[in-house]
């Protein structure tokens, strides 16, 4: 059994890549890479500082920082080959590409990472074309990074995401963004407000409260779920069970809960009026 809606949407689906689509940060396999270590730390630094918006710390670094300025295009490239990407993201886009209930979806990769390392991580998945992502130029010469074309961090993607909802004559509510930390928090909040859909794929504190849904998976047709249920309206668990097997694919497990962030702390002002020091006791 398959649900059936009356009437095909066509959707825009942008997902960021490092630690969404993927397990580690591009940032920490290119450190290993070139024998540096303190990578976090020099992100963490420039975060305190406010320095680069979240999500453009890699591309500060490698335009600027001694250890990082040896970096060269092959680098880049050798680094996407090196992550583990989450399973079944070319089984993701096949689906999208045929469509579901039909409904149809164009596949952005919308991401801070440099261009080549996602291109790299995921050539034969998802066609250059479709990745947005921070771009540098180069010295013919050396191979150096000499500037930055573009970064598609924090506004960055907002802005990415404008221009293809532009090009796709798509409106706004049928744009879904896919993120995972607090470089996303921007856009994230630019397309609730335009009546999009958000999903997390963690449980960061910036973002889970702001998704529309959070789903934890290592497989990226996770994704599917809350749209399934979400956007297509498909509300019974059996029918998406179902479109799983189908493709010869099963749930095994599939928890719904709610997640809460507190903060809880000791009160003194409480203790002292407890003991009678606040005053003279009637």
């Amino acid at each position: 059994m398959v649900a059936k809606n009356n009437r095909g949407k066509h959707f825009l689906l942008a997902s960021d890549f490092d630690q969404t689509l993927s397990f580690r940060d591009s940032g920490i396999i290119l450190s290993e890479l070139l024998g540096h270590s303190g990578f976090e730390e020099k992100v963490a630094g420039m975060a305190r500082i406010h320095l680069v918006q979240q999500g453009g710390e890699l591309a500060y670094l490698l335009l600027h920082d001694p250890e990082f300025r040896r970096v060269r295009r092959e680098h880049l490239y050798e680094v996407g080959k090196r992550i583990r990407l989450k399973q079944n993201i070319g089984l993701l886009t096949e689906l999208l590409a045929e469509g579901i209930d039909g409904h149809t979806f164009s596949f952005f990769v919308v991401s801070a990472a440099p261009e080549e390392v996602i291109q790299s991580a995921l050539e034969g998945i998802v066609p250059p074309e479709h990745i947005i992502a921070t771009r540098f130029n180069y010295d013919e010469n050396t191979g150096e990074i000499q500037s930055i074309d573009r970064v598609g961090a924090g506004y960055g993607k907002v802005a990415a995401l404008d221009a293809l909802q532009s090009e796709m004559q798509i409106s706004p509510d049928r744009i879904i963004y896919v993120g995972d930390g607090s470089s996303d928090v921007h856009v994230m909040l630019h397309v609730n407000r335009r009546d999009g859909f958000t999903i997390a794929v963690s449980e960061n504190k910036y973002i889970a409260p702001i998704a529309r849904r959070t789903i934890l998976s290592d497989d990226a047709l996770s994704v599917l779920v809350p749209i399934l249920e979400d956007l297509l309206e498909w509300r019974e668990p059996a029918v998406i069970r179902a479109f799983f097997e189908s493709r010869g694919l099963q749930i095994q497990e599939w928890d719904k809960v709610r997640t809460d962030f507190l903060t809880i702390r000791h009160n003194p002002a409480h203790e002292s009026v407890a003991s009678g020091e606040g005053g003279d006791a009637v």
